[in-house]
Formats: structure tokens, C-alpha cells, sequence
């Protein structure tokens, strides 16, 4: 990472029971959410904060912090091929799966006083 990255404002969000360390002007794939495209959306909690100077970390969350973000497109993922054979007994079983994806466009973190 270069120093301008380490010393940027950033975010640890979370969502669909994963964490993700954000930016402003990020681009993320997350699992899907059900807003249509184009919408804005604001994502909490919020974890940890970081204004480029000092890291606000969350017990859990951080209070009065937000994420915004504008959804750019819902997706699949690729597929994901399960196989399961028992040898010499002629049991065989393939089955696929799509995961749904949602692609997030990060716009602003947000940390208000209160």
C-alpha cells in the first residue's frame, strides 16, 4: 500500500455476516441486497472508522456512522460445482450454484457528532 492509501479516511462495514474495509470511491461486491439499481443506500454498522488521522473502533458498532453507497448492478456469481460419489456403489451427485451478488459503489463515510 502506499502511504496516501494508509493515511485516506476508511471504514470496516458489515454486511451479509461478512466485513469489509471500505473506501470512498470504492467499488465492492457484497451478497445481494434487495435495493434496485441505481438506488442509494446507506449501509450500517459500521464497525471501525478512520478519519485519515485517528481510528474510531466500534464496541460493537460506531454510533451516528453511516456508509453511503449507490447500487450499481445486482449480479450472479460463478458457478460453483458440488460432487459427491461413493466409489463402486454407482451413487453420484452434481449439483451447481449462483451465488446473487450485489455490486456497491462506495460514495461517502459519514461520522456525525452526537
Amino acid at each position: 500500500m502506499r502511504i496516501k492509501e494508509i493515511m485516506s479516511a476508511y471504514a470496516v462495514i458489515q454486511t451479509g455476516g461478512k466485513q469489509y474495509l471500505v473506501r470512498a470511491q470504492n467499488t465492492i461486491t457484497v451478497e445481494h441486497l434487495p435495493d434496485p439499481e441505481g438506488a442509494a443506500i446507506e449501509i450500517k454498522p459500521v464497525l471501525a472508522v478512520s478519519d485519515g488521522a485517528k481510528l474510531t473502533v466500534g464496541r460493537p458498532h460506531v454510533q451516528n456512522a453511516a456508509v453511503s453507497a449507490t447500487v450499481l448492478k445486482n449480479i450472479r456469481g460463478p458457478k460453483v460445482i458440488s460432487f459427491k460419489q461413493k466409489r463402486r456403489k454407482g451413487y453420484r451427485r452434481k449439483m451447481g450454484h449462483r451465488q446473487e451478488l450485489t455490486v456497491l459503489s462506495i460514495k461517502e463515510i459519514k461520522i456525525s457528532a452526537g
